[in-house]
């Protein structure tokens, strides 16, 4: 470990990472221009992952074993506590950075005087393809990630990427003044809570259009399956924000959009439910209650559905505002990985 106190602490939950962690680990160790300390935080894992960190010979790498399954919230929190550096860097145990971005992000936090830097990201699928998640002309035109946007980018069934995917560096004695930790009653959508609740209150974003952050999308990653107590626990979250913090017009309006789009996630969770089982009358009740959700059936799950659905869709045909498509021509609600 350094002598002194490093720039930066890297915090890994990690929960039977075994395939992944030594991968993201060295991502962060070589780092360029700043000095780093790495916090693996191991969530109670069933497999090697701790006997994996533990053999990795770098004193700036800590081992952090949970007695207790917490979750990422959780982990990330419990390396929230520990970390020294001046800034703090969520990293998952499936991702990897590149060696300048952490030097690349403070220069521009500290020339903004932003408590909070985010930069793009570059997306690397199962079979090896990788794509930028955002143009970085776009993102070079916002100097600073407001609230407002952020809220707004993340509405479900907008888009297939949004500013929620973004993994915020953030300067720790902010979220020690701020008393900001994840919440740990979430499983999917926790980063969301953490910036948003750090934006609130009062903390400036900057932003970095280059992509430092490596996401990877593996097969059964939570992020890319949402289920309804995980609908229900967002919008439990976002209650909680609410009664918090006291948000701006701008801000309010964007999230009366975003809550309504929770709502709109958990009839259509509760509708694709209905169609798995056969029971059409189940989904008969969320389709007049709900109309939206048979519009969101245009997502990719109506191809595994089209079976199934077939008889709803005749008795559907002639209901006032609840036409129902069969195309699959549409993105599904995603949130931030957990």
């Amino acid at each position: 470990m350094t002598a002194h106190a490093p720039d930066v602490s890297f915090v890994i939950a990690a929960y039977n990472a075994a395939d992944t962690i030594r991968d993201a680990v060295e991502s962060a160790l070589v780092q360029e221009g700043v000095a780093v300390e790495v916090l693996v935080v191991d969530d109670r894992s069933s497999d090697d992952t701790r006997e994996i960190v533990a053999a990795i010979a770098d004193p700036r790498v800590r081992l952090i074993a949970l007695e207790e399954n917490r979750g990422p919230g959780g982990a990330r929190n419990a390396g929230f506590e520990e970390a020294r550096g001046r800034w703090i860097a969520v990293l998952d145990s499936d991702d990897t950075v590149r060696p300048g971005r952490l030097a690349r992000l403070i220069g521009r936090a500290q020339v903004a005087e932003a408590q909070i830097v985010v930069d793009n990201l570059d997306v690397v699928t199962a079979n090896g393809l990788m794509t930028r998640m955002f143009p970085e002309e776009e993102l070079a035109r916002h100097a600073f990630l407001t609230l407002p946007a952020f809220i707004e980018s993340n509405i479900l069934f907008r888009s297939q990427h949004n500013f929620g995917y973004m993994k915020p560096v953030f300067e720790r004695r902010f979220l020690e003044e701020k008393h900001l930790r994840f919440d740990e009653s979430l499983r999917i959508g926790e980063d969301y809570i953490l910036l948003a609740s750090a934006l609130a209150q009062g903390g400036r974003c900057a932003v970095e259009p280059r992509a430092g952050y490596v996401y990877h999308i593996r097969e059964g990653s939570i992020s890319r399956v949402l289920k309804r107590h995980h609908v229900d626990a967002m919008i439990a979250a976002d209650e909680t924000f609410l009664r918090e913090h006291t948000l701006e017009p701008e801000a309010a309006s964007a999230q009366k959009r975003r809550s309504r789009s929770l709502r709109e996630a958990q009839s259509f969770i509760t509708l694709v439910d209905h169609l798995k089982q056969r029971s059409l009358l189940g989904a008969l009740k969320i389709a007049f209650r709900d109309p939206t959700a048979l519009r969101h059936l245009r997502m990719p799950v109506a191809a595994r559905l089209r079976r199934i659905v077939a008889p709803l869709a005749r008795i559907t045909a002639a209901a006032p505002g609840a036409a129902f498509e069969s195309s699959t021509s549409g993105k599904g609600p995603h949130t931030s990985k957990g």
